[in-house]
């Protein structure tokens, strides 16, 4: 929830940690009115007008004068949690959205120790879990994109996300400040992207991820935040996997260009209900903020984008034969092993939890 538990959007609560939300103390005795509007002007003094930011911050205009200070962050970089503490402590938003969905909201409270050995640390529960979440193509694709991530995060020493727990900080310093999720649920873009590429495609993909051993050093990090060099880098990929790209980062601006803007709606004053226009600060990945700027004005409908396409007929067999041959396998080492070790195996939540996975789905009429 907000930190008002207000929004119709889909936000997050503050830190249980008092000190990230400490705020000034108020002279004893005020009602929740005077309260407010004490608060509210504090903010108003501590906002600056003209404020000098970094460079990676672009600033947006909604219709009706609020404001999107659009932060540009590398995922793996300490000079990107700065900017995003600077953008949050100059500005004083109403909102903040960070390029997170629910599914990966948990970084947010995980500390940066916990963190790192969460990301180093695939395991047979993980894959399960994408697997169950994100059906077998998609989720053994996820577990691939964690290794590459763990692969990074090994060599820099640093866990991701902390660009998202420093604007979560700041934004529980700010009074009356909301805090918003603001990415495609991560199942939705998987999918979809494992969709759009052929089988030779993913099997392409799958062997480079699989062998991905390149060093990387904070430097490759911080030459992210460059525009120019970063679009040369994501012309490449498009050379390479124009629909990976179509999925993962231009359906992605357009989801995030609609929450941005559903951000920017006048606020009111807590003295007399008055509508003023909105201060939004946005933390997203630098590969994204072109493609915002280039929807922050377009009439954008997300429904396609969201929609996931069911499983194909060669997916269908090919879901029904994966599952023929473990429940052979299955078969076979019950009658070997005897009944009761059997139902043993059978009763594993491992095992049960791959069955339900790779369950085929039912036929629809016009299938038949």
């Amino acid at each position: 929830m907000d930190q008002d538990n207000n929004s119709e959007d889909e936000s997050v609560g503050p830190s249980e940690d008092p000190s990230e939300d400490e705020l000034p103390s108020l002279p004893p005795g005020l009602s929740d009115g005077e309260a407010m509007e004490l608060l509210w002007q504090l903010r108003s003094q501590r906002r600056q007008v003209s404020p000098e930011l970094p460079e990676t911050v672009s600033i947006l205009t909604a219709p009706d004068g609020s404001l999107l200070y659009l932060v540009g962050t590398a995922h793996f970089s300490d000079s990107s949690k700065q900017d995003v503490a600077m953008t949050i402590r100059a500005v004083q938003p109403d909102v903040v959205v960070v390029e997170l969905c629910q599914y990966r909201v948990s970084m947010l409270k995980m500390d940066e120790a916990t963190l790192l050995r969460e990301a180093k640390d695939i395991n047979l529960d993980k894959v399960q879990q994408a697997i169950k979440q994100n059906g077998l193509m998609s989720g053994l694709m996820q577990i691939l994109l964690l290794k590459v991530s763990a692969h990074i995060t090994e060599q820099l020493g640093m866990a991701p996300g902390g660009e998202f727990r420093e604007a979560f900080k700041e934004a529980g310093q700010v009074p009356f400040c909301k805090f918003h999720l603001g990415d495609r649920p991560i199942p939705v873009t998987f999918k979809r992207a494992i969709a759009a590429l052929s089988l030779w495609q993913k099997a392409r993909l799958a062997w480079g991820l699989c062998f991905l051993s390149d060093p990387i050093s904070k430097e490759d990090v911080e030459k992210c935040k460059q525009k120019d060099l970063l679009e040369q880098t994501m012309s490449e990929m498009i050379g390479e996997f124009p629909a990976l790209h179509q999925t993962i980062v231009a359906e992605r601006d357009i989801y995030l260009t609609h929450t941005l803007r559903q951000a920017t709606r006048c606020v009111e004053t807590p003295s007399n209900a008055q509508k003023v226009p909105a201060v939004v600060v946005g933390v997203v990945g630098m590969g994204h903020v072109p493609g915002i700027e280039r929807n922050w004005e377009k009439q954008l409908n997300i429904t396609e984008i969201m929609s996931v396409a069911p499983p194909s007929r060669f997916g269908w067999v090919l879901r029904t034969v994966i599952k023929g041959v473990v429940m052979g396998m299955l078969g076979y080492a019950c009658y070997r092993a005897g009944g009761s070790l059997g139902r043993t195996v059978l009763s594993l939540p491992a095992v049960e939890s791959l069955l339900e996975t790779i369950r085929p789905p039912p036929l629809s009429p016009h299938d038949l």
